[in-house]
């Protein structure tokens, strides 16, 4: 996770130099690794992420590494970070991206409020046409949520593919408790396979936050939660309308129900959400579909 609502001074067991690039101060930690603020030989501010020092760099930590790499390369620059530069067969494998200046989705809501209006429409439209570049890569992100969106000077950028998986040639992955559980789909919960379908779940749970501060199914213990995401209906109080309405669709227990996230896409321009031209044209493209088929519009015949 890079969530940069503070920088912290490196610790001395933090290192100076990774390669090429200066380290100058830690940005955040998750699970697989640390990021850390550095630079290039140019000056240029990047974020650098490594893996943890105190894990175990073992061909499956280093497997994880790679697919991150492989995942976030093929990504296009969708409201999203670029990758610049890796190195996952050294003694520190690493990755760096574009630098994004700004607080993530989650501070920015803890410090400032929620968003609205067409701040609101724009968080929503520009996340979701990040996630139709990521799904048209074929990759799925999996972790999609407040913390992993940053507000950056040109708007929202998604960011963090550390459990990002390319899908089978099916076009899902397995799930394996991967996520983070206020914004976990049903099927992540039942370990069934995750897809498209479950990052659309995660969006539209994220965007419920920046409505109003909360997730749909609250928060708690995690067996709580859990119960809530599999059998409750979502909390929309405080999302206006058509908005509430797309997103109740995105948060069908059943994934088959779900839009993709073209189609959502599709649909926040039919309701009049301002975007940008590059936004509107991945909006009227059309993913292929098996056999010939194409994909209907939310609401279409």
């Amino acid at each position: 996770m890079i969530d940069q609502a503070d920088m912290l001074p490196l610790a001395p067991e933090d290192p100076r130099q990774i390669s090429r690039y200066a380290v100058q101060a830690r940005l955040g930690a998750g699970g697989q690794g640390v990021v850390y603020l550095g630079r290039d030989p140019s000056g240029r501010p990047v974020a650098v992420k490594v893996l943890r020092a105190d894990g175990l760099p073992g061909p499956q930590a280093r497997a994880r590494f790679a697919r991150e790499v492989e995942a976030a390369r093929s990504v296009p620059q969708a409201h999203t970070a670029a990758i610049l530069d890796a190195d996952v067969l050294g003694e520190r494998p690493y990755i760096v991206s574009e630098y994004v200046p700004g607080l993530s989705l989650q501070a920015t809501v803890e410090r400032n409020g929620v968003f609205t209006g067409n701040a609101l429409e724009r968080l929503a439209t520009h996340t979701i046409t990040a996630l139709a570049a990521i799904h048209g890569a074929r990759v799925v992100h999996r972790d999609f949520k407040p913390a992993n969106v940053l507000i950056g000077p040109d708007g929202p950028r998604v960011v963090d593919f550390g459990i990002a998986r390319a899908p089978e040639s099916d076009g899902h992955t397995t799930s394996s408790m991967l996520g983070t559980p206020p914004y976990m789909a049903p099927e992540q919960l039942s370990e069934q396979p995750a897809g498209p379908h479950t990052d659309v779940f995660a969006w539209a749970a994220t965007v419920v936050f920046a409505a109003t501060g909360g997730p749909p199914f609250g928060q708690g213990p995690f067996p709580a939660v859990a119960h809530r995401i599999l059998h409750a209906a979502p909390n929309l109080d405080g999302v206006p309308a058509p908005l509430r309405d797309v997103l109740a669709r995105c948060l069908a227990k059943n994934p088959g129900e779900r839009p993709t996230s073209l189609q959502v896409l599709q649909s926040l321009i039919g309701h009049g959400t301002v975007v940008e031209p590059e936004v509107q044209r991945l909006a009227l493209q059309r993913a292929p579909l098996p056999g010939g088929l194409t994909q209907r519009p939310i609401g279409g015949p």
